[in-house]
């Protein structure tokens, strides 16, 4: 039995999936592929990166677009040494001849491996390990990286210039081809070297041909996720539930797979399939996913303490313009996430314009001691009226010292 997946790539197989080809522009990728270029494909995180890597992994490998060896690696194994380059590339190159002895069947990469390091020169283990390894067979090399703004410091830096310093090399000398794939534009890497010396991302990978965004789902492949499940257990979405779906999470995948699993597996009403999925059991599923602070949108929540961020959301919040703000700040947030840029900027789905205030005041809702009886009317209903007066009355009382502990102060 499939279901909906929320963690990890999707194994189309036992996981609801939109074909993760199918969400890019499959044709211009491989035209960049032929033409040896190499470039990055960039994404929120759990939209879906790893699963389209894999899908391209195997497609590649399959030989129906020509003869390529295509091989997989996530580096954030280098994340644990920092700045320290010999245990980085250690475990980099380690992962890197692991994934070619399982994926590719090759052996021989685990040998170069260690007669590089062996050498001692961690500054070119990459650049040194790659060229060997193209030299030792005549196809084509694609090399897919994932998490590669994982890396910090110098340990990125070295990373993106061995790479570089390889490039004229390509393709009898190199890698024909290499994508980076990570949660940020490249662009946007802000290197800190041992030095303190701040470097670009840019300008320690200027050979990239171009930068490509995973976009979230639309609305048909909302529809279309959600009808695999009905297909499969003859279970309905109300129109208005899958309605809901869309519209609380504008589509973002995650949310997608998350607010379905919980109303349709883990809700007792839910695995109940005779019963149609209806608008109040998306709306439950979506108050357990927040009042859960789940990891992923713990995470998201998490970046709200960067200045970064907090120079982009507290405007919105507010209601201020917000017109000194940096381009680059402005895409660094959408690159994460949190905001959509369309005409208008704005908090990038229901789901999240809710997360971020209730995570910005937890403390305070953690704080709070009073009894609700008496906001509650004759029917059980909120008595609005003596709610609003007594946070008037609160206000009046407490925003002077309340405001200088709040972060975001005018949002406040």
């Amino acid at each position: 039995m499939r279901k909906f997946k929320t963690s990890g790539p999707v194994v189309p197989a036992e996981h609801y999936c939109i074909p993760p080809l199918e969400r890019i522009d499959l044709e211009y990728i491989l035209e960049l592929i032929r033409d040896k270029e190499y470039f990055i494909l960039h994404a929120p995180r759990q939209t879906g990166k790893t699963s389209t890597l894999k899908a391209l992994q195997d497609l590649l490998n399959s030989g129906a677009e020509g003869d390529y060896r295509c091989l997989y690696v996530n580096i954030e194994a280098g994340e644990a040494s920092r700045g320290n380059i010999p245990q980085a590339m250690a475990g980099i190159l380690d992962a890197l001849a692991g994934r070619a002895r399982r994926v590719l069947g090759d052996d021989s990469l685990e040998s170069i491996v260690g007669k590089v390091l062996a050498g001692g020169r961690p500054a070119t283990a990459l650049w040194s390990t790659l060229q060997r390894w193209t030299e030792a067979d005549p196809r084509p090399l694609v090399l897919l990286i994932d998490e590669i703004d994982s890396l910090v410091g110098d340990t990125l830096l070295s990373v993106l210039r061995q790479l570089r310093s390889g490039y004229d090399e390509r393709p009898d000398g190199f890698p024909h081809s290499v994508v980076l794939c990570g949660v940020r534009d490249l662009r946007d890497y802000r290197i800190r070297s041992s030095t303190g010396k701040i470097v670009v991302g840019g300008s320690a990978f200027n050979i990239s041909a171009d930068s490509l965004r995973l976009g979230d789902f639309g609305r048909a492949e909302v529809e279309a996720l959600v009808g695999q499940h009905t297909a499969e257990t003859a279970q309905n979405f109300a129109p208005e539930a899958l309605e809901r779906v869309w519209a609380q999470t504008q589509g973002q995948p995650w949310l997608v797979n998350a607010l379905c699993a919980e109303a349709c597996f883990k809700s007792p009403q839910g695995r109940d399939w005779s019963r149609v999925i209806t608008d109040e059991d998306i709306l439950a599923a979506q108050e357990v996913l927040i009042q859960g602070r789940v990891v992923h949108l713990d995470q998201l929540a998490h970046k709200l303490r960067e200045e970064r961020v907090q120079r982009v959301i507290e405007p919105m919040l507010s209601g201020t313009s917000g017109r000194d703000i940096s381009t680059h700040d402005y895409e660094y947030v959408r690159d994460l996430g949190l905001i959509a840029l369309g005409d208008e900027i704005r908090i990038a789905n229901p789901i999240y314009a809710e997360v971020i205030p209730r995570e910005l005041t937890f403390m305070v809702q953690m704080n709070l001691r009073q009894q609700a009886a008496w906001s509650v009317d004759g029917e059980g209903g909120l008595a609005s009226g003596k709610l609003l007066a007594a946070f008037q009355q609160f206000f009046r009382e407490e925003a002077e010292s309340w405001l200088e502990r709040f972060a975001y102060k005018e949002a406040g």
